[in-house]
C-alpha cells in the first residue's frame, strides 16, 4: 500500500504542505489514483501550486486518493487502501495530518472522501464555495460539483491555506471575479455565526456515535450562545439521487480522454485500434470507475437524457434555491457527513457502491457548490462566501474543548 509520494522537504512543518494525487505537479507524479496515470508527470504545476510557493510554502508530498476521488475513503486506489491496526479503514491525508507530517493538506474533493476523511479523523476541512479556487492544474472528474479544499489538525491551518490559494484564475472558466474570492482572504470583513439549523431528515439513518456528534456540538454551540433550531430538511433527501446522476454522467465524459493513445496506460494485447481502446480502459480502469462510466453514459443516453439526466439539473436548481431560503434565516446548516464512525475493508468490498450510498450525506453541497466545513466529526452548510464565519465557528468550538 503506498500512503504518499514524497521528496525531501527542506522547510520547516509550518511550511510543508502535502497535496492529494489528484493536483497536478511538475516535480513529483500524479495517478489520480488509477493504474490508467501510474507514474504520470505533468508538465505544469496546478494554479494552487503556484500560489503556496510563491507565499513560501513547500510541497512535501502527494497523498494517495482512490481511483479519481469518487469512492468512500481512497480504497479503490490501485495502490491499495490504507487500513488502520484495528481493520478499519483511514485515508492518507488524514493519516499524513495525525502524524504531523505535514501542517496541511489541499484535497480535491469530487464525491465527499475528504469531508468524511475529516470528520472520521477529529481533524478541520473546509470545502470553499464553488469557483473561488482555482481548479486549472487538476485532474477532471466531476466538474460542476468537484472544489479544492483544506484539511488540516487546527482552523488556523485551514484559513491561512485557504487565503492564499482562494482567487480568480483566467485558466479556469469557472473562476469567479477576485472581488468575490476576496471574501475568503483572512482579513475580510464577515459576520458571526449566531444560528445554526439542524436537518432532521439527514440524521434518521445515522449511529449512535455519529448522533453523539451531533449533540456535542448542539451542546458546545449553546455554550458559545449559538442558537439551534430544528429544521425537516427534507428537500436535502433529494440531493444524494441527483447528485450520483449528475457525478456519473460528467466522470464518464471526462475520462473518455484515456484510451491508450496519447497518454497513460496502453494494453500491450490488441490487433486493431477498438481492441486497443477496450483492452487498454478494461485493464487500466477499476470496478468503480467502470460502473460509473456505465451508469454515466445510460443517463446520458438518448432515452434518459431528459428524464434523468436533465431531471437533476432541474433537482439542483430546487435544491440552490431551498439552501438560499433556509440560509436567510440561519447561518448554517448542520449534517452528519457520514452515517457512522467507522467502515471496514469488508464492508467496501461486500457493498461496491458504499460511496453512492453515503452521499447521501455530501451532496447536498456538492450538488450546490455552497461551502461546508467539517469540525468536531460533522458537516455545516454555510452561506456561499462565509468561508470566515464558519472558521470562526470552528475556531470558536476549538477554544470551548480546551477549556472544557
Amino acid at each position: 500500500m503506498k500512503l504518499y509520494i514524497s521528496e525531501s522537504a527542506s522547510t520547516s512543518y509550518e511550511n510543508k504542505v502535502v497535496l492529494d494525487d489528484m493536483i497536478l505537479t511538475k516535480k513529483l507524479p500524479t495517478s489520480a489514483g488509477s493504474r490508467m496515470l501510474d507514474g504520470y508527470m505533468s508538465l505544469f504545476d496546478a494554479e494552487i501550486v503556484t500560489k503556496l510557493e510563491e507565499n513560501g510554502y513547500e510541497i512535501a508530498a502527494k497523498a494517495n486518493v482512490g481511483e479519481f476521488g469518487i469512492d468512500l475513503l481512497g480504497e479503490t486506489s490501485y495502490y491499495g487502501a490504507c487500513i488502520c491496526e484495528d481493520g478499519t479503514l483511514t485515508n492518507a491525508v488524514a493519516e499524513i495530518l495525525k502524524r504531523k507530517e505535514a501542517n496541511a493538506v489541499v484535497c480535491f474533493d469530487v464525491n465527499g472522501a475528504p469531508r468524511r476523511a475529516a470528520a472520521i479523523g477529529n481533524l478541520t476541512y473546509i470545502k470553499p464555495t464553488y469557483g473561488t479556487v482555482s481548479r486549472y492544474g487538476t485532474i477532471p472528474a466531476a466538474c460542476s460539483g468537484e472544489t479544492v479544499g483544506v484539511m488540516a489538525n487546527d482552523t488556523s491551518a485551514c484559513r491561512k491555506i485557504l487565503s492564499i490559494i482562494a482567487g480568480h484564475d483566467d485558466k479556469d472558466g469557472t473562476s469567479l471575479p477576485e472581488e468575490t474570492c476576496a471574501l475568503l482572504k483572512a482579513d475580510a470583513k464577515r459576520e458571526p455565526v449566531k444560528k445554526i439549523a439542524v436537518a432532521k431528515s439527514m440524521l434518521a439513518s445515522v449511529d449512535d456515535k455519529t448522533k453523539n456528534l451531533i449533540e456535542n456540538f448542539k451542546a458546545k454551540a449553546a455554550k458559545c450562545s449559538v442558537e439551534i433550531v430544528e429544521i425537516d430538511a427534507l428537500e436535502l433527501t433529494a440531493a444524494k439521487t441527483a447528485w450520483n446522476i449528475l457525478m456519473s454522467a460528467e466522470v464518464c465524459n471526462n475520462v473518455s480522454r484515456y484510451d491508450g493513445i496519447k497518454f497513460g496506460y496502453r494494453t500491450p494485447k490488441y490487433e486493431d485500434i477498438d481492441e486497443l481502446y477496450t483492452n487498454s480502459r478494461t485493464e487500466a480502469f477499476g470496478y468503480l470507475l467502470k460502473s460509473t462510466i456505465l451508469y454515466g453514459s445510460d443517463a446520458l443516453s438518448t432515452d434518459n437524457y431528459r428524464k434523468v439526466y436533465d431531471k437533476a439539473l432541474r433537482v439542483r436548481r430546487v435544491l440552490s434555491e431551498y439552501l438560499y431560503k433556509v440560509l436567510a434565516e440561519a447561518d448554517g446548516i448542520l449534517i452528519p457527513a457520514c452515517s457512522k464512525r467507522n467502515f471496514t475493508e469488508a464492508e467496501v468490498k461486500t457493498n461496491k457502491y458504499i460511496s453512492y450510498d453515503e452521499s447521501f450525506y455530501t451532496a447536498p453541497s456538492s450538488i450546490t457548490g455552497f461551502p461546508t466545513m467539517v469540525t468536531g466529526g460533522v458537516q455545516i452548510i454555510g452561506k456561499p462566501f462565509s468561508e470566515n464565519s464558519l472558521l470562526d465557528m470552528a475556531l470558536m468550538f476549538e477554544k470551548e474543548g480546551e477549556e472544557s
